[in-house]
């Protein structure tokens, strides 16, 4: 399963032409993608227009959806940023650790629009899809 990033959705609702607009749509056709809680609420605080925030919703509640935060992912995600840290990685926004490590520990590849994710994989197994 395929789980992407509110990075990456703003890219693909802004209409971009960019690679990640491309590898979305495959794997929306393809029905590989899963949503979460927060990425739900991150994207949707941000969109204005009653129109648009009907539309995404719509799409997003069609796709498989998880709760991410429990004690177990907040636990690890707390292990993980340290283990960041001590390596002299600081990741800039607690959520996106929490992305990384519920993708990590639901063995999800990541489509993502930010560098954090690429510091993240290299340190705590997170998959990249490319």
């Amino acid at each position: 399963m395929i789980f992407i990033d509110t990075s990456a959705w703003i890219e693909y609702f802004r209409d971009s032409r960019s690679e990640i607009v491309r590898l979305i749509d495959q794997c929306l056709e393809k029905e590989l993608v899963a949503m979460g809680d927060l990425v739900y609420c991150e994207v949707m605080q941000g969109i204005f227009s009653n129109r648009e925030r009907q539309k995404v919703s719509s799409l997003f509640l069609s796709l498989p959806k998880f709760d991410m935060v429990g004690f177990k992912i907040a636990t690890n995600a707390a292990d993980n940023y340290r283990r960041l840290r001590e390596k002299g990685l600081t990741i800039r926004k607690t959520i996106d650790v929490i992305i990384g490590t519920f993708c990590v520990e639901h063995d999800f590849s990541l489509i993502h629009f930010d560098r954090d994710f690429d510091l993240m994989a290299k340190t705590i197994g997170l998959k990249i899809y490319q």
